[in-house]
């Protein structure tokens, strides 16, 4: 398997029924994403004249002064007829769950996580059942083992495995990433090993490829609606 980019579109849309449906990223400033929605709106010509759109933001902040914003935006430039914003609906499931979670809170919870804190030389291995959090940087001809996360925070220039054996969810999350080697689950994925950016990375599984991004701009957890135990 290879490395590959995943840029992330700001702005999506979709027709539902009789309207449409704009997914927008509320991160992104709000210019670029009225440039992107215009450009599409564009395209689609007389069938926004007394459209019905649904500004989705992805997540369950209601975002009102964007969607206004683009309300007014939309109506003075392409005539749509109405603008509302939505955002997703818990499961009856998960609410239960996220309900347990704020009673219990995380304050007896206890994490099967190994923390260390220095420089993991070459030659050396670490290995542990579940997460994994280095405070320091790992040298080229070290290994990490995992049998979920790995979190460096510092240079990750070794080999390191993620989601041993099976675990496909995992992620490798580096604040310089430029390792030798990387495996999440069964899936691997050959580095450079040479600096390559300068924010921190994040590799996981995408379609049995194995996809570096930048993390602050994925964000990879950022649509989750509360915390969740990994």
């Amino acid at each position: 398997m290879k490395y590959k980019t995943n840029e992330m579109l700001p702005v999506r849309l979709k027709g539902v029924g009789d309207g449409l449906t704009i997914t927008l990223d509320p991160l992104q400033p709000f210019e670029l994403l009225r440039q992107n929605v215009g450009k599409i709106f564009e395209r689609l010509g007389h069938l926004t004249i007394n459209a019905k759109v649904v500004i989705d933001t992805g997540d369950e902040d209601a975002h009102e002064e964007l969607v206004r914003n683009m309300e007014k935006y939309l109506k003075d430039t392409f005539s749509v007829g109405h603008v509302s914003g939505s955002f997703p609906k818990r499961s009856p499931s998960k609410e239960r769950i996220r309900q347990r979670d704020i009673k219990r809170s995380w304050e007896h919870y206890n994490s099967d996580v190994l923390m260390l804190a220095g420089r993991v030389r070459s030659g050396q291995k670490v290995n542990t059942k579940k997460h994994l959090i280095i405070m320091g940087d790992v040298n080229p001809g070290a290994e990490i083992i995992a049998g979920g996360d790995i979190l460096v925070m510092g240079r990750l220039s070794g080999t390191a495995l993620a989601g041993q054996p099976d675990n496909e969810e995992a992620i490798i999350l580096a604040l310089d990433f430029c390792p030798s080697l990387v495996q999440i689950g069964s899936f691997v994925g050959a580095g450079s090993g040479t600096y390559q950016r300068e924010s921190a990375e994040v590799a996981r599984v995408e379609n049995g490829v194995v996809v570096v991004d930048d993390y602050l701009k994925a964000n990879p957890f950022g649509r989750l609606p509360w915390p969740e135990i990994r």
